[in-house]
């Protein structure tokens, strides 16, 4: 049975804090940080550098993550790239795909900034880009991604939950149209895997970004990059790991997965990551998806209850609950949660400035759930936006 009072034990800060910022980073389990310590303290070499027993076992644990995360996707381990982060990963498809002037993505209003900038950057290179607008609640209609393709879309590129409004994209069914009108398509995961059931299988996306720090348990500075089609995008970087022949002439890169990772990587990171989806895959992505879901439309609706509170998003949502309380600044919300009952919660435009101006707001105060959150710490949230609203409005 998944529960959330067990497994908290596993994550020392919770003794002191309520913490609900998991959209942000979620807290990382000893047993992750205990296999970063035993490759730091009992094995620490390169990765694929050296025939030494430590090199060995270095790459054979680096490798074995690898293979847990890709299982752990529903991909292969060939099509499984490491990066450092969501935003990298999606950097690398917009730098590695054959732009031309008049092609076109679309992507929409809902985006965290790393997937909207980087193809804003690409009008230098003359590609258009449509952005679509979502609901009132966040929620992007599939039909208007279909309204939005042309004849030159290159790329649709959507996120699976909005980190703004909690709201979740049919990235199934637009993938699918994408596929129909003839392009490809870029799914970031930021704020899904490990928070509900993700299946790239079912999915079919092109691309897949996702970080290692957040549903997936892992440490900072780790994420993945999935490629259907390992020679959809060149390589971004170039270096050493990428290459098994080089002259003064040129040179011939390895297979993916190797040509897309150079330089020493994150090792310590991805040993963590691999440990971390096995953590979540043992506690069950499903019952997580249930319990998490469950207090954030908990905490939505007795939020929403609140005289002088405003929230948004739909009411069915993921696990984040963006809100307001109104004539205050969400700043100074998030500042006496902190400083009178030590809530942790984020505030301001979620790097997601496009999305906070469909809500004509400066900001939003974001409560998001992870695993470990007990009904109680929803409890004390609402109980003190209440007192809040009620004494300083």
């Amino acid at each position: 049975m998944f529960d959330p009072s067990d497994i908290r034990k596993d994550f020392p800060v919770l003794k002191e804090y309520v913490y609900l910022d998991s959209a942000a980073t979620t807290q990382t389990p000893r047993p992750v940080v205990d296999a970063m310590c035993d490759y730091f303290y009992n094995y620490a070499a390169n990765h694929g550098r050296g025939a030494h027993r430590l090199a060995r076992e270095t790459t054979n644990h680096y490798e074995d993550a690898r293979e847990a995360v890709a299982e752990f996707l529903g991909g292969d381990y060939e099509h499984t790239i490491f990066t450092r982060n969501t935003t990298e990963s999606i950097n690398m498809v917009a730098l590695g795909l054959d732009w031309e002037a008049g092609d076109h993505v679309v992507t929409t209003h809902v985006e965290h900034h790393s997937n909207l900038l980087p193809w804003l950057r690409l009008k230098e290179k003359g590609v258009e880009v449509t952005v679509v607008t979502p609901d009132p609640d966040g929620t992007i209609n599939p039909n208007d991604v279909d309204s939005a393709i042309t004849e030159q879309t290159k790329l649709v590129a959507i996120t699976h939950v909005s980190n703004v409004f909690g709201s979740v994209s049919d990235v199934e069914e637009i993938t699918s149209i994408a596929h129909r009108n003839g392009c490809m398509s870029l799914v970031d995961a930021a704020q899904s895997v490990g928070h509900m059931s993700f299946d790239l299988n079912k999915i079919d996306c092109d691309f897949m970004a996702v970080p290692g720090h957040k549903g997936m348990l892992g440490p900072q500075g780790t994420g993945v990059l999935y490629l259907k089609d390992t020679d959809s995008i060149k390589p971004t970087y170039l270096g050493g790991g990428t290459v098994y022949a080089v002259t003064e002439d040129g040179y011939k890169l390895e297979d993916a997965p190797g040509c897309f990772e150079a330089g020493t990587p994150n090792i310590p990171g991805v040993i963590g990551l691999g440990r971390g989806v096995e953590y979540v895959k043992a506690l069950g992505v499903e019952d997580i998806q249930q319990h998490e879901e469950g207090l954030a439309m908990d905490a939505a609706r007795r939020l929403s209850e609140i005289d002088k509170v405003e929230v948004y998003g739909p009411m069915k949502r993921a696990a984040v609950v963006p809100f307001n309380v109104i004539g205050l600044n969400p700043h100074d919300v998030a500042m006496i949660l902190d400083e009178t009952k030590k809530i942790c919660v984020r505030s301001g435009h979620h790097c997601a400035i496009p999305s906070i101006k469909l809500l004509k707001v400066e900001g939003t105060v974001r409560a998001s759930f992870g695993a470990y959150n007990l009904p109680e710490e929803v409890d004390l949230l609402v109980d003190t936006v209440e007192q809040i609203a009620t004494t300083l409005t």
